[in-house]
């Protein structure tokens, strides 16, 4: 180890200043390059959580870089009061690579999810269904944390101390077709899924249950929202999770961000003109929404991630990891439960604390991210070398040691 000036070998102080929603690890980063984050001690770690799934492209990827500095110097912000040609450009892109033919851009995965639910309550109610307003979610889901997003959610104390639940949600067993079918009426507007559930344990939905409830939703005219926020561009291996039914349960309306700016704060809501039809002038806005600034770093990161070398690689490292990690559930049947998710998006269930877990990983070196059901989640970028993968897979083994060997000394 490298000796250290005094302000390396501070370990980073709590700010009294900092509302405390947060439970932080205690550690702080200074600098990244690709798949590795540099603490503020000098110690390099692995990143397999690429800030939840957000730096799909890796730490300072030198095309978002240049991509930020060339926009930065000539222009940041206007409003959306005029036309901003980097909207254009990049709607222009989603719609040619989905089922959408709209786009609104905000800031964040939360606003996309916003965006969805007022384009789904404002559909009916422009075709003459105004009391088409509830919103059908599942246990646990995570769409954000705005009020309706956590109303939306299948996750009860996000809505502690937040006053009454809101009317016009309401959540179901997850992947309970038979409870689905009977929750929809006269007053459903929409159902919204996330096709791999990601801080809810990275629980994939059944490919049969998708095209169930595509065809309950054509049956009935509810409207079909999927939250692809964190499996969504080419997380699973496709550019979107619905693309592997193959045109078989496509949405009405989806939400995506975290990757979409690589790292820098975008989001959007896709939808069919169909689903749109109410979203008129003055019915929705964002003050920074689809800046020019924002744009420009979206653009050249969905230039990047809709590459069919980078989904064959995904897909290629996504299956040596289950290769591997099935291995290690083997080894430590004591340790490991489940091996979940979908491509990129892994999830462990553990029969020891997740949370101890994750510090068992950090103390290698490695940074994984927490889930629901005691399930710890890898989201690396999805550019990770298979050396790299390898590594991972050797620190996670390390992990897994030391979580049997406490587990062993407790008892």
């Amino acid at each position: 180890m490298t000796e250290k000036t005094a302000q390396q070998q501070a370990a980073p102080v709590p700010s009294d200043h900092i509302m405390g929603v947060y439970q932080r690890a205690p550690l702080a980063f200074e600098r990244g390059e690709g798949a590795r984050l540099y603490a503020t001690d000098g110690e390099a770690y692995l990143d397999c959580m690429a800030g939840i799934a957000v730096n799909a492209l890796g730490h300072a990827n030198p095309k978002l870089v240049q991509a930020l500095t060339d926009q930065a110097h000539k222009l940041w912000h206007t409003s959306n009061i005029f036309t901003i040609p980097g909207q254009e450009t990049l709607a222009t892109m989603l719609t040619e690579a989905t089922f959408a033919d709209v786009v609104f851009f905000g800031n964040s995965g939360a606003e996309a999810i916003e965006c969805a639910i007022k384009t789904a309550r404002k559909h009916h109610w422009a075709n003459g269904n105004p009391e088409r307003i509830d919103i059908i979610g599942f246990e646990g889901s995570f769409h954000g944390r705005t009020l309706a997003a956590v109303n939306a959610s299948g996750n009860a104390s996000y809505l502690e101390g937040f006053g009454p639940k809101m009317p016009g949600f309401l959540q179901l067993p997850f992947d309970d077709l038979d409870a689905i079918k009977a929750a929809v009426g006269e007053t459903t507007a929409a159902i919204i899924l996330e096709p791999v559930q990601g801080e809810g344990g990275a629980r994939a939905w059944t490919d049969a249950t998708l095209r169930a409830i595509r065809q309950l939703c054509d049956e009935t005219g509810t409207l079909l929202i999927y939250d692809e926020i964190q499996c969504g561009l080419g997380r699973t291996g496709r550019l979107f999770a619905y693309e592997w039914l193959e045109g078989a349960a496509d949405p009405d309306i989806m939400a995506v961000a975290k990757a979409l700016g690589g790292g820098f704060p975008v989001g959007a809501c896709l939808a069919t003109a169909r689903a749109a039809n109410g979203m008129t002038p003055g019915s929705h806005g964002s003050t920074y929404g689809g800046n020019p600034l924002a744009m420009a770093v979206g653009i050249a990161a969905v230039e990047e991630l809709v590459k069919p070398e980078l989904l064959a690689h995904v897909r290629e490292v996504a299956g040596y990891f289950n290769q591997q990690f099935a291995g290690l559930q083997d080894r430590f049947p004591d340790v490991i439960v489940d091996i979940r998710g979908k491509g990129l998006l892994i999830g462990v269930k553990l029969a020891t604390s997740n949370r101890e877990f994750m510090q068992h990983a950090r103390d290698e070196h490695l940074l994984i991210a927490g889930g629901g059901e005691n399930c710890v989640r890898l989201l690396p970028p999805l550019n990770l070398t298979f050396d790299e993968a390898r590594e991972a897979i050797g620190k996670f083994e390390r992990a897994c040691e030391t979580a049997r060997s406490k587990a062993k000394a407790a008892a």
